[in-house]
């Protein structure tokens, strides 16, 4: 059962990002969570509406977010999450969209029956030849 509630936490993740809900996607979170994202700075603490709500202006129309190739390990109320992330989501002003394949681990907690993130670490490999450019154009 904790497996399927897990699926269905990451799938209210996708639906509200592809609504631009900043409410419904902060109440996927624990208070606490710690953020590694993929936009600076390094790391932060707590899901801020305000900062979903200054993400989402980035963009025009929806933004869709999609796990792949998910793999979930459950032990007691703790969970991690491995997935290939697939967003496409036009910038703002921009007439044309982007895709952008990233790898994603969560860390969850079931805390009174309920699954929450409370660690998310967004990544995405970098050219080892000295340049240190963002591996962008990578797909599966």
């Amino acid at each position: 059962m904790s497996e399927n509630e897990i699926r269905d936490l990451l799938a209210e993740h996708t639906a509200a990002t592809h609504a631009k809900d900043p409410q419904r996607l902060v109440a996927c979170y624990a208070d606490k969570a710690v953020r590694f994202d993929l936009a600076p700075p390094l790391r932060t603490t707590g899901a801020s509406a305000e900062y979903v709500t200054q993400w989402f202006s980035t963009f025009d129309g929806p933004i869709s977010r999609t796990y792949h190739d998910e793999e979930i390990t459950v032990s007691g109320d703790l969970a991690v999450v491995t997935a290939l992330t697939k967003l496409t989501a036009t910038p703002q002003g921009q007439s044309e969209s982007f895709t952008l394949w990233f790898r994603s681990t969560f860390a969850l907690q079931c805390r009174e029956n309920s699954w929450l993130i409370s660690h998310e670490h967004s990544s995405t490999p970098f050219h080892m030849d000295g340049s240190f450019r963002a591996a962008v154009d990578l797909q599966p």
